[in-house]
């Protein structure tokens, strides 16, 4: 039993220098600072006479996420223990506020931003990082049973979603959703969950029906060619940069599709600029990436102490992997458009530094579980 709670105690220690939980999301952000400049570099040149402004606010934007995960990391696990709820409850305020006219600020048809002293800040990520807290806060206190953090967790999804819809922000909603049952499958397994996900995907499909541009983004799915000028326009336009990209690419800062028809090049369709520039190799590079620091997400699972630790280490993992999957899978036309932007790479302020936020939270976990061997 001694050798072990001492081999376990080793692993653990290995933690606390693991340089890979830090140093992957940091290359992800400087390969997202190359596409950034890429991929904006014509247009920062018409509005300020030079290419690099906007790759360099994102280089910023990496410094301030930088400090953001220090933050983190210096505050004890117990810290997001007790604030769990009430940073929670802080965040529906947060949403309902961009609702309010001459607060919220609109970009495309929707309000899901504030603009805080020349900042936007995107509440819905502030949203899903408190509700993975709270989550992970209840889920593991001795009187719960499977039933009645069930009915905790659908009380949160029943109270965030008609916010997120309102703005209206369906991505983020359906993140929200697989973020509480994949939370709560990490505790009571899958029954609750898969009969829930039934009634989920009902209501999903009702609200596709009901609103005429999600039920264009699903024909656009099945079918991106019927409409090539309006609905699939956006899916088409991808397809054809990862085409033009080929195995090799065309070379950093040589793509074509950014200059004219590939939308949101530098946010949610950064990926098709991506495999345009970099080609296979890039498109392959970042997955890899993606899939070692999963690795070392799950080797922290599981060796931080049974509990809180174990529910925040899935949920704040969930909140980063979740996203990423929903991001590439979009672009590359496996499931409908949602609009979610590539974690870490993606242009951004505000996610880059919720993203890095997370990262020091992990870092934490790993901290405690050096402290607790020792």
């Amino acid at each position: 039993m001694r050798a072990a709670e001492d081999t376990l105690g080793e692993r653990c220690g290995a933690f606390k220098t693991d340089p890979l939980l830090w140093l992957i999301p940091l290359v992800l952000s400087g390969i997202g600072i190359l596409m950034v400049t890429s991929t904006t570099s014509r247009v920062s040149y018409e509005l300020y006479g030079t290419s690099f402004t906007t790759g360099m606010r994102q280089l910023k934007w990496l410094a301030v996420g930088g400090a953001a995960m220090l933050a983190t990391y210096s505050v004890p696990v117990s810290f997001w223990r007790r604030i769990g709820g009430a940073l929670w409850l802080l965040s529906l305020l947060f949403v309902a506020v961009t609702l309010v006219p001459g607060i919220g600020t609109a970009v495309g048809g929707a309000r899901r931003w504030i603009r805080m002293g020349g900042v936007s800040v995107q509440t819905s990520e502030v949203m899903i990082f408190a509700t993975a807290l709270f989550i992970a806060k209840f889920s593991h206190k001795n009187e719960l049973n499977p039933h009645s953090c069930f009915a905790m967790t659908l009380s949160i999804l029943c109270v965030s979603s008609p916010l997120l819809l309102l703005q209206p922000d369906l991505g983020s909603t359906i993140l929200m959703m697989m973020i509480c049952m994949g939370m709560y499958v990490e505790r009571f397994g899958w029954k609750l969950p898969l009969t829930a996900g039934g009634i989920c995907a009902a209501l999903l499909v009702l609200l596709i029906a009901v609103e005429p541009y999600r039920l264009r983004r699903v024909n656009a799915y099945f079918n991106p060619w019927e409409d090539p000028l309006d609905s699939g326009f956006q899916t088409i336009q991808g397809l054809i940069a990862f085409a033009n990209g080929g195995i090799l690419g065309s070379g950093l800062g040589h793509g074509f599709q950014k200059l004219q028809y590939l939308p949101a090049a530098s946010t949610d369709f950064i990926y098709a600029a991506l495999g345009e520039e970099l080609g296979l190799p890039g498109t392959l590079g970042v997955l890899t990436l993606c899939l070692m620091w999963l690795g070392r997400c799950r080797s922290l699972y599981n060796h931080v102490e049974e509990g809180f630790d174990t529910a925040l280490a899935w949920g704040i993992s969930l909140t980063i992997i979740l996203p990423f999957c929903i991001n590439i899978a979009g672009v590359t036309n496996m499931i409908p458009l949602t609009g979610m932007p590539l974690p870490f790479i993606s242009y951004g302020g505000s996610s880059l530094v919720m993203m890095w936020m997370r990262v020091g939270i992990l870092l934490r976990l790993c901290r405690k579980c050096r402290e607790e061997e020792a």
